[in-house]
């Protein structure tokens, strides 16, 4: 019997499903709810994703943790306690593992099992994936393997050579480290080095950060979640996915349809402090503009910046930690106490925006000639976003082309979902999709409920092989691009753009505007997968 039904070559599994965080295990819970035979590769040792790898020093989501759950079972919405109102990296990982126990997921995971490579064959009309430990066959290949998780260490001169430990904030030894007496260098102000640098300032006898681009960061004020808003959003919980998801990213951040330069500049400071005190990412949408204009966008800048010189006593410091670019084009950031952690004696900030880091050597790291002694090294350096783990696997489509070259001048799909050439494969938040600028589960959901009709769909129909149409893909990027192009999104070097890893084509990558989005993949679907080719 052919597996799942499907016409062309026997294969092992109608699905093959790479990755096993937040986006492997709702798409294996969807496909195996329609019946279809799936096997996930974690190449982690357990499950999590993002949640297993990043445990650094105050790794937690900037996203409520009411809104940052799986919304598929509502017997699950109903009976998961979230403590928080951003929850830490224990916890989220704590709501996974139970998510994978409660719906007995893990007897199709095995972990511990990096996908090499995966090659599709035009004439049996299939996948073979091969891991170091087998190779299997697949009708579909499915890439869960997240937009956040190709970890980028950036290859200093003499990087090996340092004597000490060194570490990387997306692979963080799982044990903890115990930073008490150390001089610790940290490189890098981004979103991890945000969250991690006011604990370990706490911890060291001296930590030195290393800064290229300040970064634009807005008070969490993380409290307990009060039982009785907890009570309210359960008691509808639907209604509140539902309002969520109607906002441009996915995600509770109120607008204000407001523009900025519609009122006094009185009004819009009292505004700008409303959603300051109210904390989190919908510091962006206190006005209507503020990702449209720049001349408004700039009086939300300025405004963050007066608070960073209100935080941080030493003005030259306060300087530099002040950012120079619009505000949203780098990601936003959400913080407890990182701007009053330089006001720490043991805390020093090196600008390496004018001088880089020269080298690592034996005992630290050399900018403008001088030595800084260390004896430990975080790389808080991010990740090669969107296209690192997808290019980390030799795949090949028709005619045996890769993915990689198909892929060298920036990435290409229809979607975000699907890239032309490549048969049967889907990308579950991929570029092109909102995905990272939106509220990720929700985001990779929407995805999994989509594949899991189309195979579907497919399976119904008879059909062997679905296939992006190039002139739909062209049209697709067109069109990501230029409503990116109506934004302040690109104005600046950002790993939205790829512009975080050496030599990787400047290409903004994500969609703007997640309600928008899913209407068209609706209207696709509901039109027989138009901008597909199917046989």
């Amino acid at each position: 019997m052919i597996a799942g039904g499907l016409i062309g070559a026997r294969c092992d599994f109608d699905a093959v499903v790479v990755g096993a965080g937040f986006a492997g295990l709702v798409m294996l819970y969807r496909l195996r709810e329609r019946g279809f035979s799936t096997r996930v590769f974690e190449a982690g040792g357990g499950i999590g994703g993002t949640w297993y790898w990043n445990r650094y020093p105050g790794a937690r989501c900037d996203i409520e943790s009411l809104e940052y759950s799986y919304q598929f079972s509502e017997k699950l919405q109903q009976e998961w306690e979230w403590t928080e109102r951003y929850a830490t990296q224990p916890e989220i990982l704590r709501y996974i593992e139970h998510v994978a126990d409660r719906f007995d997921l893990r007897r199709d995971i095995q972990l511990d099992t990096h996908v090499r490579a995966a090659h599709w064959s035009d004439g049996e009309c299939r996948w073979t994936v091969e891991t170091e430990r087998q190779t299997v066959t697949a009708r579909f290949l499915i890439m869960a393997t997240g937009c956040l998780s190709s970890a980028n260490v950036p290859d200093f001169p003499g990087r090996d050579s340092f004597a000490g430990r060194t570490y990387h904030t997306g692979r963080w030894p799982h044990e903890g480290v115990d930073f008490t007496g150390q001089r610790v260098a940290v490189i890098g102000t981004g979103s991890s080095a945000i969250q991690s640098i006011p604990l370990i300032a706490e911890q060291a006898a001296h930590l030195t950060v290393f800064q290229r681009t300040p970064s634009y960061s807005i008070p969490a004020h993380n409290a307990p979640l009060p039982s009785e808003f907890v009570r309210k959003v359960k008691a509808d919980y639907a209604g509140f996915r539902q309002l969520n998801a109607a906002q441009p990213f996915g995600a509770n951040f109120p607008p204000n349809m407001v523009l900025a330069r519609q009122v006094d500049p009185a009004e819009r400071n009292r505004i700008y402090e409303q959603r300051w005190q109210i904390g989190g990412l919908g510091f962006i949408t206190a006005f209507a503009d503020l990702l449209l204009d720049h001349g408004s966008n700039q009086t939300a800048a300025e405004f963050v910046r007066e608070k960073i010189r209100a935080i941080v006593r030493d003005p030259a410091v306060a300087e530099k930690l002040s950012p120079k670019q619009v505000i949203g084009c780098k990601r936003l950031c959400v913080d407890t106490g990182y701007y009053a952690a330089f006001n720490r004696p043991n805390v020093t900030l090196v600008d390496v925006s004018e001088t880089p880091i020269e080298s690592i050597t034996p005992r630290g790291v050399r900018v403008a000639g001088e030595e800084h002694e260390v004896d430990a090294i975080v790389f808080a350096t991010g990740f090669d976003a969107m296209t690192g783990s997808l290019l980390a696997v030799d795949i090949r489509g028709s005619g045996g082309r890769t993915l990689r070259e198909k892929w060298s001048a920036g990435p290409r799909t229809y979607l975000g979902v699907g890239t032309a050439g490549f048969p049967n494969l889907f990308i579950i938040t991929g570029p092109g999709s909102p995905s990272v600028l939106a509220n990720m589960v929700p985001a990779v959901e929407q995805h999994a409920n989509w594949i899991a009709d189309c195979v579907t769909y497919l399976r119904e129909h008879r059909i062997a092989r679905i296939d992006a149409q190039p002139d739909a893909e062209d049209a697709w990027v067109g069109h990501v691009n230029d409503v990116a192009n109506l934004t302040v999104f690109p104005s600046c070097n950002s790993w939205y753009l790829g512009a975080n890893v050496p030599g990787k084509p400047r290409v903004f990558m994500p969609y703007i505007g997640f309600p928008t989005y899913v209407a068209k993949c609706d209207e696709v679907a509901a039109k027989g997968y138009e901008g597909f080719s199917l046989s």
